[in-house]
């Protein structure tokens, strides 16, 4: 890697790749700015026009827990019945849950 590149902030790349969809976290790169940032994305993850819509995020900017967190974080929700969809009737119309 250039001297360059390691100056550069890291930006995480999200894709999605048909309407209706959520964006998915398809890689990272290095760009010296958000514009650079998204035209690198375009170039290297949506080569054969996989995708409709990008995201590129500071990898600075993310907060994310860690697997170790995991029992702390999401145990309680386990408790909480009404989280689950168990409780609720979903129309037909809507296919995609």
């Amino acid at each position: 890697m250039s001297t360059a590149t390691h100056q550069w902030p890291l930006w995480e790349v999200f894709v999605r790749s048909k309407n209706g969809l959520a964006h998915k976290h398809a890689g990272s790169l290095h760009a010296p700015d958000a514009e650079m940032a998204l035209k690198n994305a375009r170039d290297v993850y949506t080569r054969r026009s996989e995708g409709i819509s990008i995201w590129v995020v500071p990898s600075a900017a993310i907060t994310a827990s860690s697997p170790d967190e995991k029992d702390v974080l999401f145990t309680p929700s386990d408790d909480k019945v009404y989280r689950h969809p168990t409780f609720y009737d979903i129309p037909d119309e809507v296919g995609h849950m």
